[in-house]
């Protein structure tokens, strides 16, 4: 597979590259996109580099019908010395696999697609913003296109990668965010599809982030399915607190996203001798290291944001106000930390970067 070729068809018409402080996240697209086959009894073929354009499905392929289709979010980070870094990119293509494999998709060979990324993003480099927290954002995904109505896996799909120029998450600074902890909905249980990044996992989060945002909180932390008292998410970020001096986050448990920037979190902390620890939390314990006065910091962590601090929680109508809603010490230090590597910034000790040449 990795000796595949790519066709490369360019574009005769490039768009007008847009103001990167007028950057909305995932609203433009840039000229060119990754796209590849897959047939049975052929397997992946006819990798091509082409115009960004509709695609054109049956109506009755399965991705319609079923929603057997994966995906990823890695971004591109231009530094001060025009080098681009990725930040983990096999640890992406790795998950993404392992989605495959749950959704019953055939695997990519991985090494291959990060070759392909790396072509794609030397092709639309430019697309790439400059300016403080601006990056290129990365969607692979990958769907089912055979035109069937039976309730089984397609024996067709197309892999695709597409760009989207992203301003800085946070253009006023860094600040906490307010989670309503949601009691009646769940997302996953283990078992389900929530270690997997499919898109059914973010349909079925939709009605209870509406919920939070009438009650003015911008996203929702999830309980476990079953006894609905241990923590798992924030909406699509993995979630930490710090408590009495430990970092505590939920241990994977088979509903639980296997995200990459926890996963360079956890090495960061242990790399820095924090105490941080992987296990089931229940809310509970995390209400009574707040009368307590020991629950110190709490934050999401995912590809957007990186760090988001959390300011308030809502559990049974009880407000949890934490570090005085203000960002913590620790978030800012690990925010700062990982944007510098990420940006070519400070020294990179862990080998997360790559460098597209």
């Amino acid at each position: 597979m990795t000796e595949q070729a790519i066709t490369v068809t360019l574009t005769t018409e490039k768009k007008p590259k847009p103001d990167p402080s007028t950057l909305v996240f995932g609203k433009v697209f840039t000229d060119h996109m990754f796209m590849m086959d897959y047939t049975e009894g052929k397997g992946w073929h006819d990798a091509q580099i082409l115009p960004y354009q509709p695609i054109t499905l049956d109506p009755a392929s399965v991705i319609f019908h079923y929603g057997q289709s994966v995906f990823e979010g890695l971004k591109a980070y231009l530094t001060a010395e025009g080098k681009v870094l990725l930040f983990r990119p096999e640890k992406n293509f790795e998950r993404l696999n392992k989605s495959n494999d749950r959704l019953c998709i055939p695997e990519i060979d991985e090494e291959f697609a990060l070759s392909a990324l790396k072509q794609l993003i030397e092709i639309e480099k430019d697309w790439i913003p400059k300016g403080e927290g601006t990056s290129l954002y990365i969607r692979p995904f990958v769907i089912s296109t055979q035109p069937y109505l039976g309730v089984s896996a397609s024996i067709s799909y197309k892999f695709m990668i597409i760009l989207s120029p992203v301003g800085s998450y946070y253009k006023e600074g860094i600040k906490p965010v307010k989670i309503f902890v949601e009691n009646e909905y769940v997302r996953a249980v283990a078992g389900g599809t929530g270690s997997a990044k499919t898109g059914g996992n973010y349909a079925a989060s939709l009605k209870a982030q509406a919920i939070a945002a009438e009650k003015g909180y911008s996203q929702v932390l999830w309980l476990d399915g079953v006894e609905k008292k241990y923590i798992e998410e924030v909406g699509a970020m993995n979630v930490f607190f710090k408590i009495n001096g430990e970092v505590v986050t939920p241990k994977l448990n088979g509903s639980i996203l296997q995200g990459v920037t926890r996963g360079s979190i956890i090495e960061l902390l242990k790399h820095w001798n924090i105490p941080v620890v992987e296990k089931r939390i229940e809310m509970a314990e995390i209400a009574e290291a707040y009368k307590k006065g020991q629950l110190e910091e709490a934050f999401g962590t995912g590809t957007a944001a990186v760090i988001s601090p959390i300011g308030e929680f809502l559990w049974n109508e009880e407000r949890i106000i934490i570090n005085n809603g203000e960002t913590g010490e620790l978030s800012k230090k690990i925010y700062d930390t990982i944007t510098d590597i990420q940006n070519g910034r400070k020294e990179d000790p862990f080998g997360w970067t790559v460098e597209v040449k």
